[in-house]
């Protein structure tokens, strides 16, 4: 395994630090592809001199090394918010307005404002504050990297609270994506209140 090395996640960051940037943040964004549930956005201010060994995109941490790192985020963070919305807003909106409408509210609500914002690759924000966004931002920036792994976590946490709920759909496994699992039990129960309506192109209309 490839030894972490904390200087070089932290490159793309202390750029910006170095042409004056003083309190740098980052967002990031999960759950745009589920059947089912919210998509979640966190946004996450951490200081210069932050040291927490390992963050990175959310999807290379296994589930445990993601909660020991959310509770180290949180507990160093300058300022953090988490924001979620929900099936029928996107349904009504579409998937990509509610994630801008969601990566907004998470930036504006920060209770500290950053100079600098950093975003994975999310255009076209009505935020209160300068940003850039990065390509692959979760992978390259040690700020965007954290956020994607608040949001991952408070995701995560809530489609499993709804597992007991609604048993039929082991929501607890999958998160809502769209597995095969998932799909059949779909086919077999129709969906339920946490379904997001406009991704199940696979049912019949007569199902929805």
């Amino acid at each position: 395994m490839k030894k972490y090395d904390l200087e070089e996640r932290k490159k793309v960051d202390n750029e910006y630090y170095k042409k004056g940037y003083a309190l740098i943040g980052g967002a990031d964004e999960v759950g745009r592809g589920p059947l089912a549930g919210p998509v979640v956005c966190a946004a996450v201010i951490l200081k210069p001199d932050c040291a927490i060994e390992g963050i990175d995109d959310s999807k290379k941490l296994s589930e445990k090394r993601r909660e020991e790192l959310y509770d180290k985020i949180i507990n160093e963070a300058v300022s953090y918010d988490i924001e979620y919305v929900f099936q029928d807003e996107i349904d009504e909106i579409n998937i990509l307005e509610a994630t801008k409408k969601c990566m907004a509210r998470a930036i504006n609500n920060l209770k500290t404002k950053p100079d600098l914002m950093l975003i994975d690759a999310l255009e076209g924000l009505k935020i209160n504050c300068e940003s850039k966004g990065i390509v692959h931002g979760d992978a390259l920036s040690y700020s965007i990297g954290a956020a994607s792994i608040l949001a991952k976590v408070s995701r995560d946490r809530f489609m499993e609270s709804l597992d007991e709920k609604y048993p039929n759909y082991n929501f607890k496994k999958h998160k809502g994506y769209g597995t095969k699992e998932h799909m059949d039990a779909i086919r077999k129960y129709g969906p339920c209140e946490i379904h997001r309506k406009t991704f199940l192109k696979f049912l019949d209309k007569e199902a929805l």
